[in-house]
């Protein structure tokens, strides 16, 4: 099992941050994520969404949050597992993950 690389969450900006969870399929995405709770393979998150797209979309979706700080990657054989970053998210930007939960 290998990490995917990251950035450090205090050098990437809020408007990065707010630009990635701009687009509603990743909104979604992160949603599922938070819903989730741990690793899982994004397109099985993704899927109990109903959101259809395919895998290069994903793949890019997933790449954005990467960038933006807000997921982990984790290649395990021929599946990708992501997370979020709850514990730097909360500490960079405390309130974030409550404003964008489903109520």
């Amino acid at each position: 099992m290998s990490d995917v690389p990251e950035p450090a969450l205090e050098a990437v900006p809020i408007d990065v941050v707010l630009a990635a969870l701009a687009d509603p399929v990743r909104l979604r995405f992160v949603r599922a994520l938070d819903a989730a709770g741990d690793w899982v393979c994004g397109s099985d998150v993704l899927r109990e969404t109903g959101v259809t797209i395919g895998k290069s979309t994903l793949s890019y979706h997933v790449k954005a949050l990467r960038e933006a700080g807000l997921i982990r990657t984790r290649v395990q054989g021929t599946r990708r597992l992501v997370t979020l970053r709850y514990e730097e998210l909360g500490q960079r930007f405390p309130g974030l993950l409550d404003l964008i939960r489903d109520r």
